[in-house]
């Protein structure tokens, strides 16, 4: 009896020294995070010079990659010269035929004169001789005074039937859809646009003006029959006065309806919550989801309350309730 209490008591210790040491894990300092696994490495990427990278074999340690680029792409600077030298915003990656497809922003804060652009590798592994990132140039752009949305945050999806699409928005007319050819560089043709999500808003800028109405980064997820659309609403960016919250709706079709759990069509400003902030986190929100070895999980940053209300990296488990609605697990 002594041997097993013994033996009992040390795994105890050495589980709570394993706890504390992973709490003791600094957050890594991230807006707008994407994930994706290569082998046995995750990958993430977020908003920042070049397109900032990190790497890590057990989603709590994380390595500072090289960024994506050392210097912006020509068209970049020429398509928007206001923008910020080589920063870019809300990445999306996805690995499809043999390829790994990296969505990117490039925008001024607060108006839509935005790009979307497209950069390729074969594989993300840096040390691999072949790894390359190679830029495929604009795919989708947006004009103030022209376009009544914002072309920024956009994330992918291959539909069931093997179609590709790319959701897309931030204010203005809201979270838009566009299905993409092959080559996933370009809009197709014919041209097939949807807008899957909006806030009401007033504007009397002539749309020169992000305004109210505040709805972003738009994420899609396939699960039992449904794609789910996350979204984040109200305001990221603004440190302490952060108020950033998720929102979530679902579609039997990719192009929609979305509605809410109590069937508000996200269109009329409808989202079920999936998390907001508390005493912990200001605000939460541009959240990614994946599964990886049969669990889902919520990627997304939060304003830390112990740290001034800077961006950090947030992962969690993502359940399902009884009729179907992710739930965050604590």
């Amino acid at each position: 009896m002594r041997v097993q209490t013994i033996v009992l008591s040390a795994l105890v210790t050495i589980t709570a020294l394993l706890t504390l040491k992973a709490q003791d894990v600094p957050l890594i300092p991230v807006h707008d995070p994407v994930m994706i696994r290569q082998d046995s490495t995750y990958y993430v990427f977020a908003t920042g010079r070049g397109i900032r990278v990190w790497s890590s074999t057990d989603r709590v340690h994380w390595k500072a990659e090289k960024p994506v680029f050392d210097v912006a792409p020509t068209w970049t600077t020429q398509t928007n010269p206001a923008t910020r030298q080589n920063d870019f915003w809300a990445p999306d990656i996805t690995y499809h035929n043999g390829r790994y497809y990296l969505f990117y922003s490039s925008s001024v804060f607060g108006k839509n004169s935005s790009a979307i652009g497209l950069a390729t590798n074969t594989t993300l592994r840096s040390s691999d001789p072949n790894y390359k990132w190679v830029d495929q140039g604009l795919v989708i752009q947006s004009v103030p005074g022209r376009d009544n949305w914002n072309a920024i945050d956009p994330n992918l999806l291959i539909d069931s039937t093997g179609k590709a699409w790319l959701t897309f928005g931030s204010f203005w007319e809201g979270i838009k859809l566009v299905r993409l050819r092959d080559d996933l560089a370009g809009p197709a043709t014919p041209p097939e646009w949807s807008t899957l999500a909006s806030r009401p808003r007033t504007d009397t800028t002539g749309n020169r003006q992000a305004g109210n109405g505040a709805i972003e980064a738009p994420f899609l997820f396939r699960k039992n029959g449904f794609y789910y659309l996350f979204v984040s609403v109200d305001y990221c960016c603004r440190g302490p006065k952060s108020t950033y919250k998720m929102m979530v709706g679902r579609s039997a079709n990719i192009t929609g309806p979305y509605v809410d759990r109590d069937s508000k069509s996200m269109t009329q400003g409808g989202g079920t919550l999936v998390l907001a902030g508390d005493k912990d986190w200001y605000g939460v929100g541009h959240n990614s989801t994946y599964t990886f070895d049969g669990k889902d999980y919520l990627i997304y940053h939060g304003y830390d309350a112990t740290d001034n209300g800077k961006s950090k990296l947030l992962i969690k488990p993502l359940r399902w309730d009884a009729q179907g609605w992710p739930t965050v697990e604590q």
